[in-house]
């Protein structure tokens, strides 16, 4: 069914959150971008090294990797079987992220203790910076499951729905 998952959206619309509910209701184990490329020390790693972990990663048979990082986005659509796309609307996301503020994640190595203005520019900027650029990418990769949710209840009943189908089985 699923094996080589991508969860994408904006930063704040639940990607991560998300892909654990994923990884818990499938088995499938979960990467986060966020963790290759960012260093406890809120540095980051050369683009040589975060290649080599996506590499290593996208050769097992089986995986979700959480995270647009649309420089390395076409080599994990050419990997993946199935995309899940949180288009939520900006609001939302921005909403997320300040609820976010002082909690720890395990799809950050360091916990956010304050209100990053640039980061969030970034975020209310999103669709206009980078959705149209993800929605080029995934119309050249039509073959591949590709499942958009634009509301929280949309991926939420997905959820519950793989998870009531999984007892089934």
């Amino acid at each position: 069914m699923y094996n080589k998952i991508l969860v994408i959206g904006c930063p704040g619309s639940g990607k991560s959150t998300f892909s654990r509910r994923l990884r818990d209701i499938t088995g499938l184990p979960l990467f986060y971008l966020d963790m290759l490329y960012h260093k406890p020390d809120k540095t980051t790693v050369s683009s040589q090294e975060f290649d080599e972990k996506l590499k290593a990663i996208l050769n097992n048979d089986k995986w979700i990797i959480d995270g647009n990082y649309q420089r390395t986005m076409a080599v994990r659509l050419e990997c993946c079987d199935t995309v899940f796309w949180l288009d939520y609307p900006t609001e939302l996301c921005l909403e997320s992220i300040k609820s976010r503020i002082g909690k720890p994640r395990e799809d950050m190595p360091w916990i956010e203790t304050e209100f990053d203005e640039e980061f969030f520019e970034y975020v209310r900027n999103f669709n206009d910076t980078q959705r149209d650029g993800i929605t080029e990418l995934l119309d050249k990769f039509k073959e591949k499951n590709i499942i958009v949710f634009y509301s929280r209840e949309q991926s939420e009943n997905f959820l519950n729905d793989l998870k009531e189908c999984k007892k089934c089985r």
